[in-house]
């Protein structure tokens, strides 16, 4: 069974009088396990789709089954709870929480689900921090923090949970070539060791470059879906 499902998928959004499709009709399947990237021009639909896959809006039409649940049979608070356990985030602007440290801000997407004691917590928080190469920062705030050491944060924070699925929309877009490159090998590694499925919104040749499975998508509907080999990470 595809951990994700999307079967005519459809979203039209309404100005004024006026009705503006953002997706034409998406189907789709994603397994678990995979390292995908959304790619295509401004306006193509990614982020729409993206925010559809990420249980943050609902479809116009069409079905999206999220690990064989039918999503648009649950309502708000069921949605808000497969976010919260089953899927993590992570955006170009980071949205941490400026007055936390790396620790607590990792924590934090853990301590909400309260499925563990304060030293299991402890133990996964510096596990998590110390996987994505951030061992002995655990106590500085963001606004001390470089750009790619904030992404590794989020990144830590969206892993911390052991979610099914990773959604990163231009998780490069404030990064040089060099800090992009270090984020996404870290991510890499994180999906090849643990099996958790990322899917990528971007622009960046580069993430591109690590995908095994490319989906372009041009005025609202896939017009490209190609699969590659795997990309060795070293350790």
């Amino acid at each position: 069974m595809a951990l994700l499902e999307l079967k005519g998928v459809k979203k039209i959004y309404q100005q004024g009088k006026i009705e503006v499709p953002a997706l034409r009709g998406i189907d789709l399947k994603v397994e678990t396990g995979e390292f995908t990237t959304l790619f295509g021009p401004s306006g193509s639909g990614k982020t729409t789709l993206l925010n559809l896959i990420g249980c943050l809006d609902r479809p116009t039409e069409g079905t999206i089954l999220f690990d064989g649940q039918d999503l648009e049979t649950l309502d708000k608070k069921d949605l808000a709870m497969i976010r919260r356990k089953h899927i993590g985030f992570v955006f170009q602007s980071y949205n941490l929480i400026p007055v936390l440290t790396a620790y607590e801000n990792v924590e934090f997407a853990i301590r909400l689900l309260h499925e563990h004691s304060n030293k299991e917590l402890e133990d996964k928080v510096m596990k998590i921090l110390a996987d994505v190469g951030l061992e002995g920062l655990e106590k500085r705030r963001p606004n001390e923090l470089s750009g790619g050491q904030k992404q590794r944060v989020a990144i830590a924070r969206a892993l911390v949970k052991e979610p099914k699925l990773i959604l990163a929309d231009e998780p490069s877009a404030n990064l040089d070539s060099k800090t992009s490159e270090e984020v996404l090998a870290v991510m890499a590694k994180m999906n090849q060791e643990l099996g958790t499925t990322f899917i990528f919104s971007t622009h960046d040749p580069l993430v591109m470059d690590y995908a095994r499975r490319l989906l372009e998508i041009r005025d609202g509907v896939i017009s490209l879906d190609q699969r590659r080999e795997e990309r060795s990470v070293s350790h």
